[in-house]
């Protein structure tokens, strides 16, 4: 069923609802005076770059975009599948963790003994996964614009109210716990804690590229597409930075929490305004936006894993559909093994720990995904060199292949730092956290290779058909 084209507006704040977080600011703001030098690196090795290529390619090929599209263009099926299931599985792993962080979030809202009770957030998180499944099915056209009300109160609001209140601290010449000077500026590239924490800033800046899936739905994509993200990438970049610069401002880092007790963090904040009344007003918006953010990345790896689907890479069962063009099967298992998934909150000694893995975890496999579609830009660039009337990056063919590499760079350090360890999870492990990380990566990625049997499998016995029918 083809739906009405997705407007620029609604693909701004379907971009930024799923990578734009005000729960993202705490971890940022932790970077103290080096935050300007891990913002701005992450910003043009990895954000900036994954925005250009995403605009330019989806410019290029406006029939159908997203990362099995482009990847399968430039080197085929099997690729294309390998980098869509990096995609989905990453998903899939992120989803309890960040399922975990709304229903810890609400149980601050109701009675924050809660937040530590199992069985409470475990439920919580069952409930939201329901919901969030029966959302995406009506289609792109009602999750949209339900993501895009979710970005609108419990982003941008929230974090342009949280700057007014630097501006207004600055103004009435309160002491600043950041001082900004030459020597600070720079990290201590010896500390492992400073590049650990750029893991975090990494993830907020994951996903810019989900809504590119949605292409066919857009109107006039070739400009659509390109001015979207232009204007995505601002709004991200402008609202954590200064959202985390504000923070950073008031709060000592002792009172910053990279992993757990963000709501500490806003409330430490929101007292020295003397606003503490204000705190469940910010972490309900804060839930709402986080909410939102989640329908994107939801259906569209879903919609990405559709598209392998109807090359055979899986049962055919998975290619169903609703009247609303959403992938029922695939919707519905994901829930299951979400499900599953947030069951292991009741067997882990540590949320806190189990919540840091998931996210390392999840990151690095999706940085890896990034590879895939930094190498296959590279790959295309003869083709889109080709392609008249799109966006094209500045600089021609040299600007584009510098854009490549720079993501290329930004993604390999991203792997390399996370295999670090953090000393939370390092303390009492008898195996060492780079080979427990390793293994749980190539886990992750081995039931491709029972695809890719099943493919062939499925085209033998094609064929063996073809060839009866025949005689």
């Amino acid at each position: 069923m083809k739906t009405a084209g997705i407007t620029t507006l609604t693909l701004v704040f379907l971009i930024t609802g799923a990578i734009d977080s005000i729960r993202n600011l705490p971890a940022t703001a932790l970077f103290g005076q080096s935050l300007f030098f891990f913002f701005f690196a992450a910003a043009f090795l990895f954000l900036i770059p994954l925005a250009l290529i995403s605009a330019t390619l989806s410019a290029c090929w406006p029939q159908s975009g997203g990362i099995y599209a482009w990847v399968k263009r430039a080197f085929g099926e099997k690729a294309a599948f390998m980098a869509i299931w990096l995609q989905w599985i990453n998903t899939l792993i992120w989803l309890p963790t960040i399922l975990s962080f709304l229903a810890g979030t609400s149980a601050y809202l109701i009675n924050p003994a809660w937040a530590t009770n199992k069985y409470y957030l475990v439920a919580v998180m069952f409930l939201l996964n329901g919901l969030l499944t029966w959302v995406n099915l009506k289609g792109i056209q009602v999750s949209a614009r339900i993501c895009s009300i979710c970005a609108i109160i419990g982003t941008m609001i929230p974090i342009a109210f949280i700057v007014l209140l630097g501006l207004i601290w600055l103004i009435m010449g309160k002491p600043l716990q950041l001082h900004l000077t030459g020597v600070d500026l720079l990290p201590h590239f010896s500390q492992t804690s400073s590049w650990i924490s750029l893991t975090a800033i990494i993830t907020s800046f994951l996903g810019t590229e989900l809504a590119t899936v949605h292409i066919s739905d857009v109107h006039d994509a070739q400009r659509t597409f390109p001015k979207a993200l232009a204007i995505s990438v601002v709004l991200v970049m402008t609202t954590i930075f200064f959202g985390a610069l504000t923070i950073a401002f008031v709060l000592p880092t002792d009172q910053i929490s990279l992993v757990n007790g963000i709501a500490e963090t806003f409330s430490y904040f929101l007292q020295a305004f003397h606003l503490s009344f204000v705190l469940k007003i910010i972490l309900a918006m804060m839930f709402i936006g986080s909410f939102g953010g989640i329908i994107s990345w939801i259906i569209s790896p879903t919609r990405g894993l559709l598209q392998a689907v109807e090359q055979g890479y899986l049962p055919p069962l998975f290619a169903k559909t609703n009247a609303n063009g959403a992938p029922v099967n695939l919707l519905y298992t994901q829930a299951i093994m979400t499900v599953v998934l947030s069951l292991l909150f009741f067997f882990v000694p540590s949320i806190n720990s189990t919540y840091w893995f998931l996210t390392d975890l999840s990151t690095q496999l999706y940085v890896l995904m990034y590879v895939f579609m930094f190498v296959a830009a590279l790959a295309l660039t003869y083709r889109v060199s080709q392609v008249n009337g799109a966006f094209k990056i500045p600089g021609g063919k040299f600007g584009y292949i510098s854009v490549c590499v720079l993501g290329l760079i930004g993604c390999i350090v991203a792997l390399v730092v996370g295999f670090f360890t953090p000393d939370s999870l390092a303390a009492g492990m008898a195996i060492p956290y780079p080979i427990v990380f390793g293994a749980a990566m190539l886990m992750m990625i081995a039931p491709v290779l029972g695809f890719y049997s099943y493919h062939r499998w499925k085209n033998k016995n094609a064929a063996s058909d073809l060839v009866l029918q025949t005689k």
